[in-house]
């Protein structure tokens, strides 16, 4: 049995969550919230994981993942930063899938994995990560791609999980489809790579087909200055050009903000 209330998350307690996520301003505000509700379906360890720099066969560089997770971080270290992730075996359904795949698979086809997965799934069961579903969400463009690992308890079974999910996953994948919907709406600073207020000032008239000088004029600053920013923000970012610069920002929500809604 998997000992939770699932009684108790549904009805108005649905509806309560939906409205605190999406009135939700910050990603510090949203992930407690998701956490929670995943909580009370037995999943007391997320990690949710998206890029909008995909590359074309490979999920592109780290430093552009925005990663949210409340597993311990001697499982997401050696996961996220060090590069397991790459070899996890449900990476399959999420390049390839959109919607929710069981961890079931993973014992059904476990004379398939490569000796690379197979030390993933090893390094999982050290931590006692053994149980769950995997959640592909719909890509929205061909460089985005985003995912959620729930994970239960380690006392439960998959076959527990499963039982729970043939009844529930319905609701599940619509609270994760809600909470994805609204992290590709907040700001967020992949390796926390975030842009003072003066360089996203200027990024927004850049973005406006502003010179230099036109921007030192709205700006009151001198044309010197407004290359400044727009060099620490290229180096911020990671970038070449100016260009680049301005497109990674929008894609990660950085500029053009409501005033205080990044605060």
């Amino acid at each position: 049995m998997l000992l939770i209330d699932l009684v108790n998350f549904g009805g108005s307690s649905m509806l309560d969550y939906v409205d605190a996520v999406v009135s939700a301003r910050t990603m510090e505000t949203i992930w407690p919230i998701h956490c929670e509700a995943m909580a009370k379906f037995g999943f007391n360890r997320i990690m949710y994981g998206m890029t909008r720099s995909r590359n074309p066969g490979a999920l592109g560089s780290r430093e552009d993942f925005l990663v949210l997770t409340n597993l311990e971080e001697s499982y997401a270290e050696p996961f996220v930063d060090k590069g397991l992730y790459k070899h996890a075996p449900m990476m399959r359904h999420v390049l390839h899938n959109t919607g929710a795949a069981s961890w079931a698979w993973l014992s059904q086809n476990a004379s398939k994995l490569t000796p690379e997965e197979k030390a993933v799934m090893r390094f999982n069961a050290e931590h006692n990560v053994k149980a769950g579903y995997t959640i592909s969400f719909l890509q929205i463009t061909p460089r985005t791609i985003a995912a959620m690992a729930l994970i239960a308890d380690e006392s439960v079974s998959q076959e527990a999980v499963d039982a729970m999910w043939e009844n529930r996953g319905r609701e599940i994948l619509a609270l994760n489809n809600v909470f994805h919907l609204k992290v590709t709406q907040l700001p967020y600073t992949a390796a926390r790579k975030t842009l003072t207020k003066r360089q996203r000032e200027t990024f927004e008239w850049v973005g406006e087909g502003k010179t230099t000088q036109d921007i030192g004029i709205i700006m009151g600053l001198t044309p010197a200055t407004v290359e400044k920013h727009l060099r620490l923000a290229r180096e911020a970012l990671d970038v070449e050009t100016t260009a680049q610069a301005v497109v990674k920002a929008s894609f990660q929500n950085q500029i053009f903000l409501v005033d205080g809604l990044d605060a």
